[in-house]
């Protein structure tokens, strides 16, 4: 779903081009009657203008797909002026964060290391060497592990996230032992027990 404004010199031309928004409900920009503004993008990458019709803006980037809107509409209004907003971009983040949850991103693009900033970036015991990024493509579900500890996952076709992709940061149970109560109330109860073995020792070898 996005947001799409079109504006000209013509208010006539404003009315009729922005006739063709469907109603959505939720959203942070909703009217008084819970419901919000949009145009939908079907399945094959095509959204519905009124007047010059189906525009394909799969991929395109959100100023690439402004461009060419703008450049269709000076058919039919002078000087048209295009806006685009995400309305349901939204990425899920969960695992070794401090905040897990799911995010609606009002940009055209966010990349791991923003998604992990929005969830409050990772726990102590994240591993940053193997972030798993799930995605569907094509209505199939496919898997890749980035490792954040490396520039070369800048090139990653996954460092940049897409439509509902999960990141999900693998906790290092190294580090979660390490650290735990209970390891340390062992580590505690062993110390204790090789003093007293080390003292009854000691007193019997003076005994004998």
């Amino acid at each position: 779903m996005l947001d799409i404004s079109i504006t000209s010199l013509s208010p006539e031309s404003n009315v009729l081009f922005n006739s063709g928004v469907i109603q959505v409900g939720g959203g942070a920009s909703s009217s008084s009657t819970g419901k919000t503004s949009g145009y939908l993008v079907d399945r094959n990458g095509y959204v519905l203008i009124p007047v010059i019709g189906k525009v394909r803006i799969a991929g395109l980037t959100k100023q690439e797909a402004i461009n060419d809107l703008a450049l269709r509409l000076g058919k039919y209004a002078r000087d048209p002026i295009v806006d685009i907003k995400f309305m349901n971009f939204k990425i899920t983040v969960i695992g070794e964060v401090n905040t897990p949850s799911t995010f609606n991103v009002t940009s055209d693009r966010i990349n791991v290391l923003e998604a992990l900033g929005l969830a409050g970036d990772m726990t102590p015991y994240g591993k940053r060497e193997n972030v798993l990024i799930i995605r569907e493509q094509s209505g199939e579900r496919i898997t890749t592990r980035i490792d954040l500890n490396k520039k070369e996952v800048l090139n990653s076709p996954f460092f940049y996230l897409q439509q509902n992709d999960i990141v999900y940061v693998e906790p290092d149970k190294v580090k979660a032992i390490q650290v735990s109560p209970g390891r340390s109330n062992v580590q505690y109860g062993l110390s204790i027990g090789l003093a007293l073995v080390s003292v009854v020792t000691l007193l019997v070898s003076q005994v004998f």
